[in-house]
């Protein structure tokens, strides 16, 4: 073969390939459609979502939960169809426009419904009843039957059915619910044995009453801590560039202190435990050579820990030596993303706009799970001989469609949040001049995201669906199999759990990156996985020294939150004197401190992760050369300029080292040379 068409076909291939590298990272430059299957897939699958809805619309679930329904499978306010094989359907309940229980106080705990006949009455009972001839009374005047249709309301003392199809004496008063038309007792005292159930941890009523008056007394206290705590941590992510520094250095003090003291501690009780064994065995030894075993069975169980600790004192000074630098790395990305949000302020809305939209889709998914409840064919229940609602044969498959939508979907828009975030965040990374932003990067990077990444999302958060589902499933095996199962299988199905739970960590921290780099490059999900997976590999150590610093400085950040909201409930709920009506408003706050705060931190670890990919393709692919110029803030540059001074002077010293090395092996062979003249 020709050497110079060989030679030319080299460097076509080498063109090609460069080409292709350079065209891997193109930021903002193109834009496409990305995993357009992924996205028409999702679409069917929500498609098939609102029509389990428009099923129970249609085959009457809703309306019987909304209107509600007697225990003979006919639907309050409105006229009915014949049932085959049900008692008593078909009635028209037209003026029958609420739902009376018999027994509103016969709950099943367990199933967590009520047990008593249903009928559809005109009117709920306002004043008590007591006697039968009271129930006559009322249905004369009021021309509301309590009794079961098929009893005449003006014989209801005399018959002997009034014991079973008739309500239970004293009829309690009560008032419709609004909405739902339900009579509901205006005593609730019927469920007290209800609400002990649940509430299993308070064994003392007194107890309860006097923590819920609590609430009752302070709730103006607890909205005003919770907005307290709202606007700490949107002042936090404005200002934790400023205090970052001074954390991350604290807390590397404060992890070699500790390594230090511990194992100080350790090798002091191992001399300690030496020096009073050796004293101690000259005595004993004799008389009780069991306690002389245990005791040098201590020592060296001592030294072992004194030993290990050392090593792992000695691996952490070498770790936190030779990663300073990186660390260095995170205090900068903390600081550029500081001012990230002082440039795009409406990111501190993103975790309202998501928490607005999994509410909105969580109580369409419980509505419509309560309509398939209530939808599909009558069958009678052979303990109570009422005619209830269940969907059979292929139709009960619709409730875990319905399940698997829960998950999907609410991944969907959790990544949804995590694209948007990206977009934002790298278009204010990649572009040099920061007063040519766009006017609103986070509505640019929804329209951008809803344009061309729908199916992306989809495709990620499906993954997620499929790891997180079969862990689920685990978690309900193993409490239903509490206290049955032996501890081999009990220990498998923890192993398991604890491995999915593991692995659906590992493909969230990749997916996030995945849909940083599609917000860069416009690439398919997959494309985009690759690429930030070769990125976070070469910036393995980077990546572990953010995660590891970054983490634990964002935890601080909550605790600091949680603790300050804490410390304010604590002064503003001063003025009651009984301290044991503290603890649930102080509760409630933490626990909502908690939650908001670790909602815009994670916003903020999102912009730190999203940062840090940034900067490793930007000094991958630039190097600050004409035509490679850096696209970095000023920060990030500063800590790039005193890398490349370090290792200019780490070169400097080895160059050093090799020309004396080099001297050395220069001037050894003159010396036989001298001997012999």
């Amino acid at each position: 073969m020709d050497p110079k068409r060989l030679s030319s076909s080299s460097q076509q291939q080498v063109y090609l390939r460069r080409k292709r590298t350079k065209r891997e990272w193109r930021p903002l430059e193109d834009r496409s459609c990305t995993d357009l299957p992924w996205f028409l897939l999702f679409t069917v699958f929500c498609v098939g979502m609102g029509s389990i809805c428009g099923f129970t619309v249609v085959t009457g679930g809703a309306a019987r939960l909304v209107f509600g329904y007697d225990s003979y499978g006919n639907t309050c306010g409105q006229r009915n169809e014949y049932m085959e094989g049900v008692r008593l359907s078909g009635l028209d309940h037209t003026d029958r426009k609420f739902v009376f229980f018999l027994d509103p106080c016969n709950i099943d705990i367990v199933q967590r419904k009520i047990k008593s006949m249903a009928l559809c009455v005109s009117l709920c009972p306002t004043e008590e009843l007591k006697t039968y001839q009271d129930l006559k009374r009322f249905a004369m005047l009021n021309g509301s039957e309590l009794c079961s249709y098929e009893l005449a309301g003006h014989k209801y003392p005399g018959l002997p059915e009034r014991f079973s199809k008739c309500p239970k004496l004293p009829v309690p008063p009560s008032k419709p619910l609004p909405v739902f038309n339900r009579c509901t007792p205006l005593d609730v005292s019927c469920y007290a044995k209800f609400a002990e159930a649940v509430v299993t941890f308070v064994g003392d009523n007194s107890v309860l009453h006097r923590l819920i008056a609590g609430v009752a007394a302070s709730k103006e206290i607890i909205i005003g801590l919770c907005v307290l705590a709202l606007v700490l941590s949107m002042i936090l992510m404005v200002i934790i560039r400023y205090i970052s520094a001074v954390l991350v250095w604290i807390l590397t003090s404060l992890v070699v202190l500790g390594s230090l003291a511990g194992t100080s501690v350790l090798w002091w009780l191992y001399i300690d435990h030496r020096l009073y064994g050796n004293d101690t065995s000259t005595k004993v030894t004799k008389e009780v050579k069991e306690e002389v075993e245990v005791t040098r069975d201590s020592g060296q169980a001592l030294l072992v820990y004194a030993a290990a600790a050392t090593v792992f004192t000695i691996i952490l000074l070498l770790l936190m030596l030779f990663m300073r630098k990186r660390v260095a790395l995170t205090i900068a990305l903390f600081h550029v993303a500081g001012k990230v949000f002082i440039h795009l302020p409406l990111l501190t809305l993103q975790p309202f706009v998501t928490f607005l939209a999994l509410l909105l889709f969580w109580i369409y998914w419980i509505l419509v799970l309560l309509f398939l409840g209530t939808s599909g064919n009558p069958v009678q229940n052979e303990e109570t001989g009422l005619t209830e609602f269940r969907l059979t044969g292929p139709l009960q498959y619709l409730t875990w469609y319905h399940a698997v939508g829960l998950v999907w979907i609410t991944e969907f828009i959790l990544a949804c949040q995590q694209m948007t975030v990206a977009g934002a965040v790298v278009t204010y990374y990649f572009t040099r001049d920061k007063n040519r932003l766009p006017v609103t990067p986070i509505l640019s990077s929804v329209l951008r995201l809803v344009r061309y990444h729908l199916g992306t999302v989809a495709k990620g958060s499906f993954i997620i669906t499929l790891v997180k589902i079969p862990r689920l499933i685990l978690m309900y095996i193993h409490n239903q199999l509490k206290g049955k199962e032996n501890a081999c299988a009990r220990c498998l199905l923890k192993t398991c759990i604890c491995c999915l739970w593991c692995l659906e960590k590992c493909l969230s921290y990749l997916n996030q990156n995945a849909y940083a780099a599609t917000a860069i490059n416009s690439t398919s999900f997959c494309t985009s996985a690759r690429d930030a997976f070769v990125i976070l590999v070469e910036n393995a150590l980077r990546v572990a020294t953010i995660n590891a610093v970054g983490d634990f400085v964002l935890f601080l950040g909550k605790i600091l939150i949680v603790t300050s909201t804490a410390f304010a409930g604590v002064l503003l709920l001063n003025y009651q004197r009984d301290y044991a009506e503290w603890l649930l408003p102080l509760i409630i706050v933490c626990l909502f401190s908690f939650l908001v705060a670790h909602c815009f931190l994670s916003i903020f670890e999102i912009v730190v992760d999203v940062l840090f990919l940034c900067f490793a393709i930007d000094t991958k692919y630039n190097d600050g050369t004409p035509g490679k110029e850096f696209f970095m803030d000023k920060a990030l540059m500063e800590f790039v300029e005193s890398s490349r001074r370090l290792e200019r002077a780490v070169e400097r010293g080895r160059s050093r080292v090799k020309e004396v090395v080099s001297e050395g092996a220069e001037m050894k062979p003159m010396a036989p040379g001298t001997s012999s003249a």
